[in-house]
């Protein structure tokens, strides 16, 4: 492959897919950007697939199967979690109902949900979506390299996959990092989640693994990370919590990652993010044009 500024590489002679990941849904801002926006992006991306975090969807904390079953019905395929899953409590029992629920895959394996799901798009290709948690400043769930490695033995991409995305959900930068190298080249997407603030790092691995450390999230960015700024400044400053965190309710920003996927060989050929709406700065990929 020929890497043309580290992201792309030539469209020659070459069939592709779109995939588009949401990062973090924060409260009813951020989901009600996702449903005012959605259908545009994938419009204009071309999207075969589209994957979003939902764990701090309702209300801030976890997913509700209402929730989950509106970003179904605006067009996203897969939603992942991460350390908030079991935030609201139903979520233990609803899960089961809608494989296309993920929790981390290195959850214990007695854990209702999984953390990865099959299926087929419209043109028939064959998707992976996996969503894994990290261990650095997280809970202390199984070792996320031993189970990705586990997965992706087992699923190796163009034999039995087309095309894999991971989720991963992390606190550390250096651990996302060490994610993207270690699958880099079983795996078409690495991109992180959690922090909520996106990063500029977004490139192809030399494996051809498209890779973002965090794709930010979809949520009003005056804010503390999608929370109301009030009490977490409080908190820094006193050193104690005087009331609940809630989610900021100003117009929020949809921030995501497109990437282009090479049908034949599953792995990135374009990446870029994207943003639309509330205050961050605009941007859409030069290859949905």
């Amino acid at each position: 492959m020929l890497f043309k500024n580290n992201f792309t590489v030539s469209r020659l002679g070459r069939k592709s897919m779109n995939l588009i990941f949401l990062g973090d849904i924060v409260g009813k801002s951020g989901r009600r950007a996702v449903h005012q926006h959605l259908p545009d992006l994938i419009e204009r991306s071309k999207a075969d697939v589209v994957i979003a975090n939902g764990e701090n969807a309702a209300g801030g904390f976890g997913i509700n199967e209402k929730i989950y079953l509106a970003l179904r019905e605006s067009g996203v395929d897969v939603v992942t979690t991460g350390n908030h899953v079991w935030d609201q409590r139903d979520a233990l029992v609803f899960i089961d109902r809608h494989p296309r629920l993920l929790r981390p895959l290195n959850y214990p394996k007695t854990t209702p949900g999984k953390g990865f799901v099959h299926f087929e798009t419209k043109a028939g290709l064959r998707v992976l979506v996996i969503n894994v948690m990290g261990q650095l400043f997280m809970g202390q769930l199984d070792c996320p390299f031993r189970a990705l490695d586990e997965i992706l033995n087992a699923n190796p991409l163009k034999d039995v996959c087309d095309v894999i995305c991971i989720d991963f959900h992390a606190e550390a930068t250096s651990e996302k990092q060490g994610i993207g190298h270690f699958v880099d080249g079983r795996a078409s997407v690495v991109v992180g989640t959690h922090t909520h603030v996106p990063t500029a790092d977004y490139q192809i691995l030399p494996g051809g693994t498209a890779y973002m450390t965090d794709a930010g999230m979809c949520g009003d960015y005056d804010s503390v990370i999608g929370m109301d700024k009030t009490e977490p400044v409080q908190r820094f400053i006193r050193k104690i919590p005087e009331a609940r965190l809630s989610p900021a309710l100003g117009e929020a920003t949809v921030c995501g990652l497109a990437v282009e996927i090479d049908e034949t060989t599953g792995l990135a050929v374009n990446i870029a993010p994207f943003r639309v709406g509330g205050r961050l700065s605009p941007t859409f990929p030069d290859f949905w044009e």
